[in-house]
């Protein structure tokens, strides 16, 4: 019982001459169980101890089933032995098992228990006896958690036979004022004792000033939400106004077409966008009741009119696409694809008073991806927008350097690329210090004339875009290597507790 472990602690040391092993001593005993009891030989100097911690490895059910009916290469060869004329090679599962006769056959012959008979296809024993070597191991294995040659450790983790797990135990030994009789110390000086003076025989308990207190339980930010917060810190610091994001469904219109992007974008397909079933169509934009009474009134059918134009026949210098554009397209709704979406809306809400403008936005976007270790179906994206006069490649570029500077990287090249909606598009990459290697971080480009001009901006405003994942870059710095770890069911709530506060521009 756990009451009288530290007697038992006790007695098992006057037993020995030296340290005891809490781990071959107490093998059933919890982990708090004993530190419990030894905290309490230990605060009375009974006992001194330290905790080693140690690797140990735990048979599978497959080792199990070997330590109790021998290995697979042992039933493959007293199944060939017991067949005189020897055994052919098709009869061999249906006498030992699929398993079995699929891992043992080439244990036995590579161990040359057995040889084949390539002409007749036959097995035939090779020897008399054998020693089932790996069921000595695993028994071994099973008696002390461990093995003293590590290669043999090694491959019977290969065959998964072994899993390697975390112990703690302690090493214990007598301390300077052990005794194989434990002392009640009292906890309380009670008002009883003083009245009849026992207070002056009692063993009163020493206080340990070095004993941790309980853990308060609290909350915690998951480790997005504090990458989230450094974002929008350095959004905040640079002068951005922030966009409302609270819009998952969107129409097709502000997601793909006011975008320039064709309806026969290969993004618009099921296999990459979820559309919504029920209700299937939104109506057409309609005015914005947040928009002030002294800003310009926006005519939504005339730039809904203009985005059939420029997609169409082409329109405000531009060819267009020239293809028959569908207004049932347009209305679809769906998951929003990117954050951009709200950007357009914001860009033709500023065409109602025409200024220098900074946005940005931090929020979850759905794509019908294949779940994999860098892969979700949703993620978050991080997006900044700059409306202005005047500006250029070059400044984008020269941005995206103090930009990222603030994140701590330093290092960027980029590369020209493609997007429906920007000309011209980068690509952004930044050399990473602790993968030593250049990887992408973002995409960036000036918004086209086609995207800009049907809104009712001004021919001369110009505007940068560029966005890059939330998760990326909270995976590197909290080490993360699987994204499903991070976001999702399978997150370790552990994980989220005890990581520390993150700030981008330190490692």
């Amino acid at each position: 019982m756990a009451t009288d472990l530290p007697m038992q602690v006790l007695d098992a040391l006057a037993q020995g001459t030296g340290p005891i092993l809490t781990a071959e001593i107490f093998p059933s005993e919890s982990f708090t169980t004993i530190k419990s009891a030894l905290d309490r030989l230990g605060s009375r100097e009974m006992v001194l101890y330290k905790t080693i911690e140690r690797d140990e490895a735990i048979l599978t059910a497959e080792a199990q089933g070997i330590v109790e009916h021998g290995s697979h290469e042992a039933k493959v060869f007293e199944a060939v032995r017991s067949a005189v004329e020897g055994l052919k090679v098709s009869d061999l599962p249906g006498i030992v098992g699929k398993e079995s006769a699929k891992v043992g056959q080439g244990k036995a012959l590579a161990g040359k228990w057995i040889k084949l008979d390539k002409e007749k296809n036959i097995l035939k024993a090779n020897t008399d006896s054998i020693v089932d070597t790996t069921r000595e191991q695993l028994q071994t294995i099973e008696r002390t958690k461990t093995y003293p040659d590590s290669k043999v450790i090694s491959d019977l983790k290969k065959r998964k036979l072994l899993k390697m797990q975390k112990a703690i135990t302690f090493e214990v030994s007598k301390g300077p004022k052990y005794a194989r009789e434990f002392v009640k110390e009292e906890t309380d000086l009670t008002a009883e004792m003083l009245a009849s003076g026992a207070w002056k025989s009692v063993k009163l308990k020493p206080y340990n000033f070095k004993s941790k207190g309980a853990l308060t339980p609290s909350g915690a930010l998951h480790p997005l939400n504090k990458v989230r917060h450094e974002f929008r810190q350095i959004f905040f610091e640079m002068g951005f106004e922030e966009m409302p994001t609270n819009r998952f469904v969107e129409t097709g219109f502000w997601n793909f077409d006011a975008l320039f992007v064709p309806q026969q974008h290969p993004a618009r397909d099921l296999q990459d966008t979820f559309y919504i079933s029920d209700p299937l169509r939104a109506g057409k934009p309609g005015p914005d009741p947040t928009i002030g009474k002294g800003d310009l009134k926006l005519d939504y059918e005339q730039y809904w009119n203009d985005i059939r134009e420029v997609h169409e026949n082409g329109k405000f210098g531009s060819i267009g696409y020239r293809y028959p554009w569908k207004e049932d397209e347009a209305l679809r709704l769906v998951l929003r694809t990117h954050t951009t979406s709200t950007s357009t809306y914001m860009l033709h809400k500023l065409a109602a008073n025409p200024r220098p403008a900074r946005y940005f936005s931090i929020d979850r976007v759905f794509r019908n991806e294949t779940v994999d270790a860098t892969h979700l179906a949703e993620f978050h994206q991080v997006e900044g927008v700059i409306a202005d006069f005047g500006l250029t490649l070059g400044g984008l570029i020269g941005f995206m350097e103090v930009f990222f500077g603030k994140m701590g990287i330093h290092r960027l090249r980029f590369k020209p690329a493609y997007n429906p909606y920007t000309e011209p598009s980068m690509e952004i990459f930044g050399f990473h210090e602790g993968l030593n290697k250049w990887v992408e971080i973002g995409n960036s480009g000036m918004f086209r004339p086609e995207m800009l001009e049907p809104m009712g901006l001004p021919k001369e405003m110009r505007v940068y875009g560029w966005g890059l994942s939330l998760e990326r870059p909270t995976m590197i710095k909290y080490g993360v290597n699987n994204i499903r770890e991070l976001l999702g069911h399978k997150v370790d709530l552990n994980f989220v507790e005890s990581n520390a506060a993150v700030r981008l521009e330190k490692d």
